[in-house]
């Protein structure tokens, strides 16, 4: 991995990263870890990072509004963690240059695809969350939303 863009990941998350192993993992979307075994894919770490952002977000949202009902906090929360939002806040980190493509995603754009993005954010998250904890991930998130 690039050692600058990393370090600029790191000014943009708020976050010095301490395993570059379980980043590397987090970049690696599975059509990279399908054509270079044993390399692993982030999907397990965007499933972590989804239930990591979700938690951070619904927190936020109940703070804000206490006495808000279920029915106004789930479209809420909706919005706030849907694949486009995601995916606008993965360009921002830049986080498209430092994928870790197969071929295929590779020729057809995967840097730029939403759910590509989407998901990689997740698996960001996923990772921060087991080297630092739900408070690195609620920090990130509250950067990224501008809270």
């Amino acid at each position: 991995m690039d050692a600058a863009r990393v370090a600029e990941l790191e000014r943009r998350l708020g976050h010095r990263v301490r395993n570059p192993a379980l980043l590397e993992r987090a970049l690696t979307h599975a059509s990279y870890a399908h054509e270079h075994p044993p390399a692993a894919d982030h999907g397990a770490l965007a499933f972590l990072g989804d239930a990591a952002l979700g938690l951070a977000v619904a927190e936020h949202l109940v703070a804000a509004s206490p006495d808000a009902a279920a029915g106004q906090l789930t479209p809420a929360r909706a919005e706030l963690v849907s694949g486009e939002r995601l995916a606008r806040w993965a360009a921002a980190l830049e986080l498209g240059p430092l994928l870790r493509l197969g071929r295929g995603e590779e020729a057809t754009g995967g840097r730029a695809r939403e759910s590509i993005l989407a998901e990689t954010l997740e698996a960001l998250l996923g990772a921060v969350y087991l080297e630092a904890g739900l408070d690195a991930v609620r920090g990130i998130v509250a950067r990224l939303a501008a809270w």
